[in-house]
């Protein structure tokens, strides 16, 4: 049975509970984490995009996580929070793209999930303006990073050739603030010491 053509393109940040520059990166997930388990949240707005003929355009959706020791070992727990804005077909669509069922980057991190915690629906208000990111989901996830300026101060650091889902090509951040209370998983800090990311998205099967 032919799985259902998609292609989402759009904008995505990250705060995870690493001291900043997380070593999962640099290390293609084989590091231990700085607090010997990872807390993480991943944002993502999509400009444009569609699951077969239903459209995704505008929408926005988290993914968060908890990895209990090294990334490359598996066994982390997942849940995803879908806009509220959402239809029923476009909530289920997102999580076949999130969860890997419809193929695309994700499926390559499938099999390093060890539990689905489930899917939320919330309002997600998703904020750009240049080096900045934030995000505030009612009840779950606030939180923001700011760009680590490079050579050129309006133009980020980044790390090239990585082997991240969301994209190869990452800026480096600092979290401002991270709090987390989603499927079970929390934490909260605005030490300004945290791993961030930031980078356009463009997923497609």
């Amino acid at each position: 049975m032919a799985k259902t053509s998609w292609r989402i393109s759009g904008d995505y940040f990250e705060t995870c509970s690493c001291d900043f520059l997380c070593p999962c990166m640099p290390s293609n997930l084989a590091a231990r984490p700085t607090q010997g388990h990872c807390n993480f949240a991943f944002v993502f707005h999509v400009d444009q995009g569609h699951y077969g003929d239903i459209a995704l355009d505008g929408l926005n959706f988290a993914v968060v996580g908890h990895a209990p020791g090294v990334m490359a070992q598996g066994n982390w727990s997942v849940g995803v929070i879908a806009d509220a804005r959402a239809s029923a077909d476009q909530q289920q669509a997102i999580t076949a793209i999130v969860s890997g069922q419809a193929g695309g980057p994700m499926a390559a991190v499938a099999p390093l999930l060890g539990k689905f915690l489930g899917v939320e629906s919330k309002p997600i208000r998703y904020s750009k303006d240049g080096l900045k990111r934030s995000v505030s989901i009612p009840e779950m996830l606030d939180q923001a990073v700011e760009g680590v300026p490079g050579a050129k101060a309006d133009e980020p650091l980044y790390i090239d050739n990585t082997i991240h889902p969301a994209n190869s090509r990452l800026a480096l951040a600092k979290a401002v603030r991270s709090h987390v209370h989603a499927f079970g998983i929390t934490w909260d800090t605005t030490s300004g010491r945290n791993n961030g990311h930031f980078a356009p998205f463009a997923w497609q099967a």
